[in-house]
């Protein structure tokens, strides 16, 4: 065998092992699910408006980073600022260090010191580690510790329930009220 040979024979087995390692990367990858978790966009500074399926307004996102998964079309969000519209046309302003909004746009979860106030009237802040926000439904909830705070009034109990077109807020459990006189 001369030299030409013996170089068309190692290049072919050569190539043959790197195809080999490839198809051998890539199942291990999908296997893992490494794969999957890697975003098919990522969105720097931006802002959103969804509407809901009769063509209103669902809400309003602005955030630094978010990043959507391909398999599922689920999106997470970095630090977001949601804008939830009211029936009467205000907003509840909701901000958390993560959030997370399902493919159909209707579930949202708002993770780490989240912070939602209400569109003007009665001022009120609701402060949490976790609350999930339906925008279809005008509702939100959490099962943790909430610390809902008006002028003259801080309320603290365990789980919440809250009808966002109508202002209303319930804590379900372990409540605590504390008033503050005002003087006149």
């Amino acid at each position: 065998m001369n030299w030409r040979g013996a170089l068309t024979l190692i290049l072919l087995i050569v190539a043959v092992l790197a195809g080999w390692a490839i198809i051998r990367q890539r199942a291990s990858l999908q296997a893992t699910g490494e794969a999957e978790a890697r975003p098919d966009y990522i969105l720097h500074d931006f802002e959103i408006i969804t509407l809901k399926k009769d063509g209103s307004e669902g809400f309003t996102l602005q955030a630094p980073k978010l990043a959507r998964t391909p398999d599922n079309h689920e999106m997470n969000i970095d630090r977001p600022t949601f804008l939830f519209p009211d029936k009467s046309g205000n907003r509840w302003r909701s901000r958390s260090a993560t959030g997370w909004v399902n493919s159909e746009g209707n579930e949202v979860r708002l993770r780490g010191n989240v912070v939602l106030d209400n569109p003007g009237g009665k001022r009120m802040t609701v402060q949490t580690e976790a609350l999930n926000v339906y925008p279809d439904a005008n509702r939100a909830t959490s099962d943790q510790q909430v610390t809902i705070t008006q002028p003259g009034a801080t309320i603290r109990g365990r789980g919440l329930e809250a009808q966002l077109d109508t202002q209303r807020v319930t804590l379900k459990s372990e409540v605590r009220a504390r008033y503050a006189s005002s003087i006149q």
